[in-house]
């Protein structure tokens, strides 16, 4: 039988089982007075079956009875409804065995005969307890998703890319090197890595090298001890050690030093570091993801970086493509920036107009995809209409609308350099509006579906998508 959604009323749904029928029934009936929803069942087994069809907050069961007893009902409830709280009824001869079934997780138990005020109070305590459990599994799940591929956006074939690589190197524990412009995500990949790794459940530590003086960032990779250097003044452990058993993300790898350089190059190939003014060799478990926005290899050439460390670190390499080499993602980011930050500035905005879209496409964006952030926070803090116009996304370029379009496109006004990115935007917001039907689509389009089959293929959209 399929499970039936809880339809419970706000007080939640409780299932009693009790062998005892004058006693099962006036629980049933006390409790259904005061507005919860009730299942019962006079066996264990009867209930297990029930669980099968119907979704319960709370069991109130009895300690022993006929069928399935003990501390082997418990079990079996708890195996069956790992969520639900579950309290026990017990006589006075059996509270040991209650004891005994909450080292075994359950929330509670009560004497016979009940006291139906006490009754009352422990049930709202469980459903208290079951409602904040929700609350953090809900929280938990927003954790993964925001740490998951849906923040990378882009329907690019280069992004497309960037999702399969991730995928494969999430499985591993190899080091990975992310290469890419500034702006253009490295970061948010490196998360997405290691929430959708083996290691999701250890911790992800960030060092942005840049961001720490050169005589400083050995002790913050590998720690140091006490009296190491003038106001060392106790002993600190490194981003090494606060990353064991999870991933430490190393951005901006090109600006370690020579010295430091040769520490992480003995850390990857023996896993082990010592602490700055220390002895001691300490060992880490620690999967290491290096970025950089410099070309690495040239670095080598100019005698910057060392050759043996780039080996190292590029085992697995992934390449961010720069947002002007995948202006077809812009409207799709564009979007989905505008309603993260409509949603926290709790502005009421429809979209942009097809102008500002393209001298979104139009402008290089030097700056990638976090100028295009910056840029669209801007823009719905400062708008008051419904739309949001091209002369509110690039005021830094003009502070006239046609003047800052034409900047934007400089020399790029050929049609077909640009038609294509604009076309492509035309039929993603299609398909998006129609939920993936092409005949709709089509018709939203004014062209006729054989034209848009050809088009999806010439652009090589997905080929899965609804009739």
């Amino acid at each position: 039988m399929d499970k039936v959604e809880k339809t419970a009323t706000e007080k939640g749904a409780i299932m009693v089982i009790e062998d005892e029928a004058h006693l099962r029934q006036g629980i049933t009936d006390f409790l259904t007075r005061r507005g919860y929803e009730v299942h019962a069942a006079a066996n264990g087994d009867r209930a297990i079956e029930l669980l099968s069809e119907v979704v319960v907050d709370v069991i109130l069961t009895d300690m022993k009875m006929k069928g399935l007893s003990n501390l082997s009902l418990v079990d079996a409830l708890q195996e069956k409804a790992p969520d639900v709280q579950i309290i026990v009824m017990t006589a006075f001869g059996t509270i040991q065995q209650a004891v005994d079934a909450m080292k075994r997780g359950i929330y509670d138990y009560l004497t016979k005969p009940l006291n139906l005020d006490e009754l009352l109070i422990y049930l709202e305590k469980a459903l208290e307890k079951k409602r904040l459990q929700q609350e953090i599994d809900t929280l938990r799940q927003e954790l993964y998703l925001r740490h998951s591929f849906g923040n990378i956006i882009g329907k690019s074939y280069k992004m497309q890319e960037v999702y399969q690589n991730i995928e494969k190197v999430a499985a591993t524990n190899a080091t990975v090197l992310i290469l890419g412009e500034s702006g253009t995500g490295k970061q948010m990949v490196a998360s997405a890595i290691h929430y959708n790794s083996l290691r999701k459940n250890g911790p992800f530590v960030t060092l942005t090298c840049s961001s720490i003086p050169e005589s400083l960032l050995a002790s913050e990779i590998f720690g140091y001890e006490k009296g190491a250097f003038t106001g060392a003044q106790t002993t600190k452990i490194g981003k090494f050690e606060a990353a064991h058993n999870g991933t430490l993300f190393i951005d901006e790898v090109s600006e370690i030093d020579a010295g430091v350089q040769v520490s992480l190059l003995r850390f990857l190939q023996e896993r082990n570091f010592e602490r700055v003014g220390g002895n001691q060799t300490i060992s880490a478990d620690v999967r290491v993801i290096a970025a950089s926005n410099k070309d690495l290899y040239e670095e080598i050439k100019k005698g910057n970086f060392r050759e043996d460390l780039y080996y190292r670190l590029n085992v697995l390499p992934i390449y961010l493509a720069p947002l002007r080499e995948r202006k077809e993602d812009i409207p799709l980011l564009a979007e989905h920036l505008l309603r993260k930050y409509v949603k926290e500035n709790n502005k009421d905005i429809k979209g942009f107009t097809t102008e500002a879209i393209l001298l979104l496409m139009s402008y290089d964006w030097p700056g990638n995809v976090r100028e295009l952030e910056n840029i669209i926070e801007r823009a719905v803090i400062m708008t008051d209409g419904p739309w949001i116009h091209s002369s509110q996304l690039l005021p830094h370029l003009s502070g006239e609308d046609i003047l800052a379009k034409e900047v934007a496109f400089g020399e790029n006004l050929r049609l077909d350099n640009n038609f294509e990115h604009v076309e492509k935007y035309l039929i993603v917001r299609a398909l998006d509006e129609t939920q993936g039907n092409k005949t709709k689509a089509a018709e939203l389009l004014g062209i006729t579906y054989r034209a848009l089959r050809y088009k999806l293929d010439r652009y090589g959209f997905d080929k899965g998508d609804a009739e």
